[in-house]
């Protein structure tokens, strides 16, 4: 399973969030990776979450394979509107 995503939080996914989005991917059983330009990344590594470069506007694409797939997209998008949100406030 896929899923296209949008960094929308001006900040992007520094060292804080990038540590929460990583701690979220390893709850899952499935394996999730992080596609952004042509380069594969792992969700589960606060190193490649970094290396990402995911700023403010990044376009990516998240895939997870595994038996809960389907749950780990919606709570890794989930996480990342929370992140937006929580700029808000």
């Amino acid at each position: 399973m896929e899923r296209d995503l949008i960094i929308l939080n001006k900040l992007g996914l520094h060292a804080r969030p990038a540590a929460e989005f990583v701690r979220c991917a390893r709850k899952f059983k499935s394996t999730i990776l992080i596609r952004k330009e042509g380069e594969e990344y792992s969700a589960e590594s606060i190193l490649d979450v970094l290396s990402a470069s995911l700023d403010y506007g990044s376009r990516m694409t998240v895939s997870a394979d595994g038996p809960d797939a389907n749950d780990a997209l919606e709570q890794l998008a989930g996480l990342l509107l929370e992140f937006r949100k929580q700029e808000e406030e």
